[in-house]
């Protein structure tokens, strides 16, 4: 199972592919993880990578794809995976088309209310990345992280007005992949109206999606 979740920064795609990789028992992938990760350990990498999302800018093409080809060579990627963030324009969904088969798109569709009320309240651990909302995904303990105890904060690319910006570069970079989708993989598309709805409801909704398309059992 390979699976693509799709939308405009906000809509969720981080929180419903993790729950949605757990679930179906297939690797999560997110090249945004990936890039933090670099810039925490503070590699050649990351230096460059942050130079771009503080700017609310896409990082380069080039770039982007040898990191997603390394990560779907791993052994946790054999059963299938879930991909985050990935591809963002035309270009990427060209080199994915030549390194795997995607089975089905997820695409969240959220108005840009929505996007930036959830992308202005996210907060994200320093120390393993779990994303926390402080409206409707709280951390059990104010700015601590759940699962590791890391300091929670707001990332650059989550303040609203980098949160505009990167919306502008969506419409004009990413939304034209529907076209270069439709009629040839399947999708689920999902609304995404309320910034309350659990995330536990919307995973549920996806999952019946994913089976009414005989994508999953």
């Amino acid at each position: 199972m390979k699976l693509i979740i799709f939308g405009p920064p906000g809509a969720g795609k981080g929180t419903y592919a993790s729950r949605l990789a757990s679930k179906l028992g297939i690797a999560k992938i997110s090249t945004g993880d990936i890039f933090r990760e670099e810039i925490k350990k503070g590699t050649e990498l990351g230096r460059d990578v942050a130079e771009f999302l503080n700017k609310g800018e896409l990082v380069p093409d080039e770039i982007v794809i040898e990191v997603l080809k390394e990560r779907i060579g791993k052994p946790d990627s054999k059963r299938g995976f879930i991909l985050d963030g990935y591809p963002r324009n035309t270009e990427q969904a060209r080199a994915l088309d030549r390194i795997a088969k995607i089975d089905g798109v997820i695409r969240l569709i959220a108005p840009e209310w929505v996007i930036i009320e959830r992308l202005s309240s996210r907060r994200t651990c320093r120390n393993c990345s779990a994303i926390y909302n402080i409206r409707f995904l709280k951390p059990k303990r104010a700015g601590m992280c759940d699962k590791c105890g890391g300091e929670l904060y707001q990332r650059e690319d989550d303040k609203p007005e980098v949160i505009r910006e990167r919306l502008r570069v969506y419409e004009a970079q990413t939304k034209p992949l529907i076209d270069y989708y439709k009629g040839r993989i399947p999708f689920v598309d999902i609304e995404c109206e309320s910034v309350d709805v659990p995330p536990e409801t919307v995973v549920e909704k996806i999952l019946q999606e994913l089976q009414k398309l005989n994508l999953i059992a």
